[in-house]
């Protein structure tokens, strides 16, 4: 499978390429050229296989040849390692048809885990195959550095620096982070929000000569690995349901990461209906579907921190798949 930008000027790039970039040299994010369509996964079976099984078979085309199937079976093992549950998330019965997805089973009780903890095996891996050390950067609004930190710490070939919003966060997520001891993190707070935190990586990415020399890569839902990763458990929930009911999922979203993964889960053959924007007083996802207008608000410090988010990176993404012209994505995003 190969990749392009969202805003057209990069295209033709492969899955590890793709891995260890954060943002497009022309300021888009990578997605597939293609999707890959329902008929590459036999979605009716994943109800007789285990998650790491659906997370074999469904992550696999997006990454191509770069991992054979042993190294990709070791690398989803250690990925999960550390989870709870053998299951990796549980799905909990509410009501009539009426569940909860449990995805707070990993290592620092966030979903992020569940990509966190997948795209630190595939970098070890990928590292010690190319020869190559790496230093990421990565804005968080709390659970995404409590997770990178703890799936990065001690690893080789590998720094990682995190911007968090000071006084922003909550008081578990800042000690996950700054508590750990790892030769290889470095944390900052930052006087702002996490809008200013994804501002500066942004700015930094931007400068692609500087990014190149340093091998800058990031981690953040901007990356594609990151939404594969997601993908997985909406594909495991479905799995568990029957597959003559349509499913409707009402996500919490704030960088637009978590519910995108959704979509494409929906595009490559699950049976998902809706998928239901949940916010918080940082509403620009809802304003943008309710009145047609992505404009930036003040960003409210809220009890969910990790939903204090006024910019929604992945947004993009999902104009690409709307306007199918990149010029006029680009565009939007300008204006």
């Amino acid at each position: 499978m190969l990749y392009k930008s969202t805003r057209g000027k990069t295209g033709n790039i492969h899955f590890k390429d793709v891995l260890f970039s954060g943002l497009a040299p022309d300021g888009g994010l990578y997605i597939p050229e293609k999707l890959p369509g329902p008929e590459l996964f036999n979605v009716s079976n994943f109800s007789e296989k285990t998650y790491d099984e659906i997370a074999q078979i469904v992550m696999k085309p997006f990454i191509g040849s770069f991992f054979d199937n042993d190294q990709f079976k070791q690398i989803t093992k250690n990925a999960y390692n550390n989870f709870k549950t053998n299951n990796r998330c549980e799905l909990i019965s509410l009501s009539q048809d009426h569940l909860l997805l449990e995805l707070f089973h990993g290592p620092t009780y966030a979903f992020k885990d569940f990509a966190m903890q997948m795209i630190a095996q595939m970098f070890q891996v990928a590292l010690k195959k190319i020869k190559k050390s790496i230093n990421i950067i990565v804005a968080t609004s709390g659970d995404t550095g409590a997770a990178a930190v703890n799936a990065f710490k001690n690893l080789e070939n590998i720094n990682l620096y995190v911007l968090y919003p000071n006084n922003r966060i909550s008081e578990i997520q800042r000690r996950q982070m700054t508590t750990v001891e790892a030769s290889n993190i470095t944390i900052f707070s930052v006087d702002g929000t996490f809008d200013d935190c994804q501002l500066l990586v942004k700015t930094i990415f931007s400068d692609v000569t500087l990014s190149k020399k340093i091998s800058l890569t990031g981690v953040n839902s901007i990356n594609w690995a990151r939404i594969i990763s997601q993908v997985v458990y909406y594909c495991f929930a479905a799995s568990r349901i029957d597959p003559q009911k349509k499913i409707d999922f009402c996500i919490p979203t704030g960088n637009f990461g978590n519910i995108y993964a959704g979509y494409v889960a929906k595009k490559i053959g699950t049976n998902i209906d809706k998928l239901i924007i949940a916010t918080n007083l940082n509403d620009i996802l809802h304003r943008t579907f309710t009145t047609g207008r992505y404009f930036k608000d003040k960003v409210y410090k809220t009890h969910s921190p990790s939903m204090d988010i006024q910019v929604s990176s992945n947004f993009e993404r999902l104009l690409h798949h709307i306007y199918k012209n990149p010029k006029t994505v680009e565009k939007q995003m300008e204006q």
